[in-house]
């Protein structure tokens, strides 16, 4: 059985996590400040189930949104004269659009059947030519060039 690599967080990860954990100070403060053994008496345990059970619905709908990777708008226009501009061959294109859907250089290689070492000669050409020096900047930069949804 193969367990995925654990990845640092990016710069972007901490903000949702920051919030996260501010809430959650924030709600351990107004419990005590609401004095929770007052509050326990006040109201039923049923009435506590379900405001947790609320407040857990909102929070996950909430990190799924933020978290999930949005699809490509439906009218969405690939900027041609970027890429001949920029010198983007098409295999590098097709590469580009995989990383930028969250692939590892593995995938990339299997899903364009491809060597991994190929896979870094045109990630490498693409920062080149992007003027990036990591792939969330080259993704970035790409997407708002119009090169990639």
């Amino acid at each position: 059985m193969k367990f995925a690599k654990l990845r640092p967080m990016g710069k972007t990860m901490w903000k949702p996590v920051l919030a996260y954990a501010v809430a959650l100070a924030a709600g351990a403060f107004a419990l005590e400040w609401l004095q929770y053994a007052y509050l326990v008496r006040l109201f039923t345990p049923e009435f506590y189930a379900v405001a947790l059970a609320v407040g857990f619905t909102a929070l996950g709908i909430w990190a799924g949104y933020r978290l999930t990777p949005r699809r490509a708008p439906a009218g969405f226009a690939r900027n041609d004269a970027a890429i001949k501009s920029l010198g983007i061959s098409e295999r590098e294109l097709a590469v580009l659009e995989l990383l930028a859907a969250g692939n590892a250089n593995k995938e990339v290689a299997r899903k364009l059947d491809i060597s991994p070492n190929t896979v870094k000669t045109h990630v490498q050409r693409l920062f080149e030519k992007l003027g990036a020096q990591r792939r969330t900047q080259a993704i970035s930069k790409a997407r708002e060039l119009g090169i990639v949804p």
